[in-house]
């Protein structure tokens, strides 16, 4: 039969039905290429033999050549199969805790075997732990293939014989088929200008490199494929979505937009702001639809250039909706604008999960009938009984928190969709914005207000609390406000609150009434208490809050100028980040503690003293994109968009700007790809798009 890249696994020679199930269950490998794009994720030289005298601890690997004397099964609290390999310097022990069966059919006393893996050291003695193990005669007969890739497998692949170096023998069977089956879709002048082999010897050179220089080649090749495409298909969008979607025209600055702008506005727009603005501006009058991502560091202004957008907005007829998280976020939204617009003409109002019946059914009457101007709400906004007049602009905050269904719900909201500002104060590196938001024009607000002191971040361990009290009393003395927070982690949520409520009774016993007064939140107490708790706050009726990360994002309170955050070992470096922003707002020199036990894991200390170091929120990001990977930073509903097998968006950003920019000069030129030497790449792009989840943003 012959193989073609469609064959199903089943029918490729040396696997058929059983091992076909376990490659489709372990791997989801369902196709010949599933298979051959089953890449190794990392290389064994196999190039030298090391004698047993020659072990050390300090190697990373070794290959060893010798002859099995003994084998034995070790039944004790932890169940081990051992062997014992025997050259002519000295033995060495072999150990198996896993796929012991697998492993004692394999071996045969008596005869001779390589063996590769990383010498440990116990009492004097050197162990081998779960080697790759293979009969010398098998090794001899090789090709010599001396760089060899290593592929992820299981115990039950394993026990099928489909260990990593049964994988390879399968892929070896099936490659220079499945290779007939792949047409290079570069043309020369393109495969020159960026230096890439053709796609079959990158193919080749992945799974069985030549030499050292041949796998670096074609990991290149193929790691540019992946960022390529996605990144053409990110800019196909853009253009579908800008300049063929007739978007809605705003095409006056009139009465509100002026009128908030120079007699309400309580502060000098930054530089920052104003560029925005201009960049909104420019965006809404030209007639294409705006779908552009805000980022701005905790406490840079977005809400208020949110706030003017929506201005424009309304000074056109249209309405205009901001979606927060969160409750507590859209509430803080509410009262914050509700403040600044004061006493104009713009009638406003908030819905969320908590809002009554009777409210609700007002809202929704008011947003029919066009006299609602402005709509602030949590994914209560997204309920179809939810209907608007004429919206014109939606603004989404901590956008990340939202899935991509969410958002198309409220783009469906008006006809044609209204346009779309994407707010987040998370920072976002460079590599994620031209990645995961590629088909959104940026924009940044990347300055402070004036007036505001950079936040100094200290860290301190357990022996120093009565310290740390101390400058609290202090702090509290001038008249300043203080944030205490722990972690609420969902796998431990019962000793997490246990240890809010023990950190709250302690500081109430530090700091008793009448002299103090502590507020307490946290995610169990229901919506009025937490409202409650938050505003006794915010007029200065309490001194203290003690709170989980509830207060993470949606708190403005600007004569709070200290955070202390416990067990700061357990957040993450982007949510520490988060908590720093809610003090810092207001003229006062502000503060942020950060409280550790004595023993802190590498990552741990790399995460505390890069916060300690730095205020700016990129540089952050960067380190914490590198510790945690784009997964964790963007949330499930972004990092399931991106399928990268070889990319790695923390470590290839000078590759990601190359692809971005080889990808823009074709749709620039080309935005159809109908020039023929775009032919092929255009229908490469469309079997990619048939295989990979949906990048739409909005719609």
């Amino acid at each position: 039969m012959q193989t073609s890249l469609d064959t199903a696994i089943e029918y490729l020679k040396g696997i058929g039905p059983q091992r076909a199930e376990v490659l489709k269950k372990e791997l989801q490998i369902y196709t010949c290429a599933d298979l051959i794009n089953f890449f190794p994720f990392r290389y064994e030289d196999r190039s030298k033999f090391y004698n047993i005298s020659d072990l050390s601890e300090e190697m990373p690997y070794v290959q060893l050549k010798g002859k099995i004397i003994a084998t034995q099964i070790v039944e004790s609290k932890v169940k081990r199969f051992t062997a014992i390999l025997k050259d002519d310097t000295g033995t060495v022990e072999l150990v198996w805790f896993q796929g012991i069966k697998y492993i004692k059919s394999l071996l045969k006393q008596g005869n001779d075997y390589v063996v590769f893996g990383k010498p440990n050291r116990f009492k004097n003695k050197y162990s081998i732990p779960h080697p790759d193990i293979e009969p010398l005669i098998d090794f001899d007969s090789d090709n010599k293939q001396t760089l060899r890739g290593v592929y992820h497998s299981s115990e039950k692949l394993s026990a099928k014989g489909l260990n990593s170096k049964g994988i390879q023998k399968i892929i070896a069977t099936v490659i220079d088929e499945a290779l007939n089956g792949i047409e290079e879709y570069y043309d020369i002048t393109f495969l020159a200008n960026y230096n890439l082999p053709d796609i079959k010897q990158a193919y080749k050179n992945i799974h069985f490199p030549a030499n050292e220089e041949w796998m670096r080649k074609a990991i290149y090749r193929l790691k540019f494929d992946e960022l390529f495409f996605l990144q053409l298909q990110l800019l196909k969008y853009k253009i579908a979505t800008t300049k063929k979607l007739k978007g809605i025209l705003f095409e006056k600055i009139a009465d509100n937009f002026n009128n908030f702008y120079n007699n309400y506005l309580p502060f000098e727009l930054t530089n920052a702001q104003k560029k925005v603005l201009k960049e909104i501006r420019k965006d809404t009058s030209t007639g294409m639809h705006m779908n552009r991502l805000l980022q701005g560091d905790v406490g840079s202004g977005k809400t208020v250039v949110a706030l003017l957008s929506m201005l424009m907005a309304i000074d056109n007829g249209y309405q205009a909706c901001l979606m927060a998280p969160t409750e507590i976020l859209a509430a803080q939204h509410y009262h914050t604008i509700k403040n600044l617009i004061n006493d104009m003409p713009v009638n406003i109002r908030l819905l969320t999960g908590s809002t009554r019946q009777s409210e609700r059914r007002e809202i929704h009457y008011e947003l029919q009938t066009g006299y609602l101007n402005i709509i602030i709400g949590t994914h209560a906004l997204l309920e179809e009984d939810v209907k608007f007049c004429n919206l014109g602009i939606a603004c989404i905050d901590e956008q990340h928190r939202f899935g991509v269904q969410q958002r198309a719900k409220l783009w469906k909201k008006n006809s044609p969709p209204p346009h779309i500002l994407v707010m987040t104060a998370t920072p976002i590196p460079r590599t994620l914005a031209m990645t995961f938001y590629g088909d959104l024009d940026l924009s940044v607000i990347d300055e402070l207000p004036p007036g505001r002191k950079p936040i100094k971040t200290l860290h301190f361990f357990e022996n120093s609390r009565a310290r740390v009290l101390g400058f609290i009393k202090e702090q509290i003395k001038t008249g300043r406000q203080i944030y205490v927070v722990y972690p609420l982690i969902e796998e431990s949520e019962t000793l997490d609150l246990l240890a809010l409520e023990q950190g709250y009774e302690a500081l109430q016993r530090t700091f008793p009434l009448p002299d103090y007064a502590i507020s307490i939140v946290h995610g169990k107490l229901n919506a009025d208490a937490k409202e409650y708790e938050m505003q006794r706050f915010v007029k200065g009726e309490t001194q203290i809050m003690v709170a989980t990360t509830v207060i993470e994002v949606g708190v403005n309170v600007p004569n709070a100028s200290v955070m202390i955050i416990e067990n700061a070992e357990r957040f993450g470096l982007s949510q520490l980040h988060q908590l720093r922003g809610r003090v810092g707002r207001g003229a006062e020199q502000s503060y942020c503690i950060l409280m550790t036990g004595d023993k802190l894991s590498k990552d741990a200390r790399l995460r505390i003293n890069t916060l300690c170091k730095t205020n700016d929120g990129f540089e952050i990001a960067e380190v914490d994109l590198k510790l945690r990977g784009p997964g964790d930073l963007m949330g499930t509903q972004q990092s399931g968009m991106l399928d990268l097998k070889l990319a790695d968006l923390s470590k290839d950003a000078s590759l990601i700007a190359l692809t971005r920019n080889a990808a823009a000069d074709i749709i620039n030129n080309d935005p159809d790809l109908i020039l023929p030497q775009h032919q092929k790449i255009k229908i490469q792009l469309q079997k990619m798009i048939k295989n990979r989840p949906n990048l739409g943003r909005i719609s």
